[in-house]
Formats: structure tokens, C-alpha cells, sequence
């Protein structure tokens, strides 16, 4: 065993803590799922998906519309909490989220971009009158947008080698976009509406093509996030004794940007910006069950898919057939939680 893998082994863990998640988000996962199938145009309905179940319309209403729904949610919200749990690792802090690096800010310039060019030619700026190729373009954008917002990051902070130029920098690029995404808006008010649906996000508009590209992706990063596990368990040793044990920070830092960067990506690409769920998701995992990294990240993904498929149903029921942006569900949901920590906190 090198050094690096003596001091980055596990720490002592009490295992009935870790089975008790586990039962916590397969719990919440089976749950959520069965929820988002049985939850449409009446909200939360036993009898409506027995009814839909030996319908004629079953395939479609299960099987292209909510099926595809409440997978795409899990998968944002699994992308969005391992993403979260290496941008915790990566700046060794707890309240750091996978929006830090500038891909929340240029995903939502490019969005606006499509739209505004959309209004320019006539079309009318509705998410509920989008065609198939306006929303591929429009995830192309996000996606795109994200990446420059990342790259332009990396750019000013000259690499990834000092993490307070690379947070300083994220923090700049952020508001840069942002403005220059107002002055879009200013200048084509038409697209307002668009980008107020994609801020608050949605996953209204998942379907099976995006759970194929989500799932490849998910499935790369979480084998890729594995493989810097240990990595991550040196760093929060602190800058001197992870480079004393051999690591190159420049290029593990490097590595970990773009592993969070496309994560974060994909997830705000398919379903806007949902708040919180990368923040909260590891945190929990983290206050509950801590462990090494290697555990942390596949519990922080299956932590944020459970939470993200909650708050799914949620927007979907509370005041059906109406929906609430599943965003806002997150960010309340999140916001009380954080709340609620702080108060307990300044108790003890």
C-alpha cells in the first residue's frame, strides 16, 4: 500500500449507521419512484394508475411520459450529488456546490441565447410549446454554455493549481455571464419567460434519450470519481501533506474541475437549475454516515437521486393538475433544512 492510500484509508465507520442510510435512500428511492409513476394530471392517485395501468393509453401515459420523468429525475438528482460531493472534496469545504465554477451562469447565457435568437425569427417563447428541435437546441446550448462557463474559469485562474484562484475566478465568470445573460434579456424581452422556466428548473422534458445520454455519463464520472477517491481523502489532509505524499495537485484538481464540470453539466443541460441538491445531498450523506470519499461519492449520488425524485413528486402534486417549478421544491426543501441546522447548531 503507498502512502498515499495509508493516509487516505477508510476511518472508522459504525456500520449501522451506513446500513441505515442505505435503507434511508432505497426507501426513498422506491418510494419516489412509484410516486412519480403513479402521480399526473390529478396528483398523487392510486386508483388512477390502476386505471392507467389497463387503459388503452397505459404505453404512453407510463411509458413516455411519466416513466421517463421520474428516471431523468433520479438521474439529475445522482449527477448532481456526486458532483456535489467532489466539489465538497475538491475545496474542502461543506457549503461548496457543483454552481461554484461558472457552468450554472454560462448554461443559462446559452439558454437564452437560443431564445433570443428564437424570438428574433418569430417564434414565441413558451417551454410548453417547444418542438423536439427547439429543445435539443436548447440542451445543446445549456450543455455548451456550461463548458465555456468552466473553461473560462480555468482560464482566469491560470489552471487548477491554487483552489482560491479557482473559486475567486468561478465567483467573477459567474457574475460576468450573468449580466451579460440580463442585457440579453433586456434587449429581447421575449426571452424572459424561457429563462425564468430554465432557472428555476424542470424535468417536464425528460424523456428516454436523455436518460441514455444521462446514464452513460453517470456512470463514467462515478467510475472515474472512484478512481480519485483516494485522492480526495489526501487533499482534506490539507494542500502540504497531500503534495509531501506524492500527489500532483495541479493535474488531480484538474481532473476532479472536469469531472464535476461535465456532471454538473449534463444534469442543468436536461432539467435547468435545480437548487440545492448538490449541496444538501452530500451534507447529508456526510452529517449521517461519514466516510472516505469512496463512499461518499456513490452515497452522495444515490442521496441526491432519492431527494430529487422526492421533490419531483412534490412539484407535481401539490397543486395539481398546476405544476411547481421543481427547483423552487429544492430550494425550500434545502433552504429549511440548512435552517433548521443552524438553529440546532447555535442551541448546542
Amino acid at each position: 500500500m503507498s502512502e498515499v492510500e495509508r493516509a487516505a484509508s477508510d476511518p472508522d465507520l459504525d456500520p449501522a449507521r451506513r446500513r441505515r442510510l442505505v435503507a434511508f435512500v432505497a426507501s426513498a428511492l422506491a418510494l419516489g419512484l412509484a410516486g412519480g409513476l403513479a402521480t399526473g394530471s390529478t396528483g398523487f392517485d392510486l386508483a388512477a394508475l390502476w386505471n392507467d395501468l389497463h387503459g388503452s393509453d397505459a404505453v404512453l401515459i407510463l411509458g413516455q411520459i411519466r416513466a421517463p420523468r421520474t428516471l431523468g429525475a433520479a438521474l439529475v438528482g445522482a449527477l448532481l450529488g456526486l458532483s456535489g460531493a467532489i466539489a465538497q472534496g475538491l475545496f474542502r469545504n461543506p457549503l461548496a456546490d457543483p454552481y461554484l465554477l461558472g457552468s450554472a451562469s454560462g448554461a443559462g447565457l446559452g439558454v437564452v441565447l437560443v431564445l433570443a435568437a428564437a424570438s428574433l425569427g418569430g417564434a414565441t417563447i413558451s417551454l410548453a410549446t417547444v418542438v423536439w428541435i427547439e429543445r435539443v437546441g436548447l440542451v445543446t446550448a445549456a450543455f455548451a454554455g456550461s463548458v465555456i462557463g468552466v473553461t473560462l474559469t480555468l482560464t482566469l485562474a491560470r489552471g487548477a493549481v491554487q483552489t482560491l484562484r479557482l473559486l475567486l475566478a468561478g465567483v467573477v465568470v459567474g457574475v460576468m455571464l450573468g449580466a451579460i445573460s440580463d442585457l440579453v434579456t433586456v434587449a429581447s424581452p421575449d426571452a424572459l419567460r424561457g429563462k425564468q422556466a430554465f432557472m428555476l428548473g424542470s424535468t417536464s422534458f425528460l424523456g428516454w434519450s436523455a436518460i441514455a445520454t444521462m446514464g452513460l455519463g453517470l456512470a463514467l464520472l462515478a467510475a472515474l470519481a472512484q478512481r480519485h477517491a483516494r485522492a480526495l481523502d489526501a487533499l482534506t489532509l490539507g494542500e502540504d501533506s497531500a503534495t509531501s505524499l506524492g500527489l500532483d495537485l495541479g493535474r488531480v484538481r484538474l481532473a476532479l474541475v472536469l469531472m464535476l464540470s461535465l456532471g454538473t453539466a449534463l444534469a442543468v443541460a436536461q432539467a435547468g437549475l435545480v437548487a440545492f441538491v448538490g449541496l444538501v445531498a452530500p451534507h447529508l450523506v456526510r452529517r449521517h454516515a461519514p466516510g472516505s470519499h469512496g463512499w461518499l461519492l456513490i452515497a452522495s449520488a444515490g442521496m441526491g437521486a432519492a431527494l430529487l425524485l422526492v421533490a419531483d413528486v412534490i412539484s407535481r402534486a401539490v397543486i395539481a393538475p398546476e405544476e411547481l417549478p421543481v427547483g423552487v421544491v429544492t430550494a425550500v426543501l434545502g433552504g429549511c433544512y440548512l435552517f433548521g441546522l443552524l438553529r440546532q447548531r447555535a442551541a448546542s
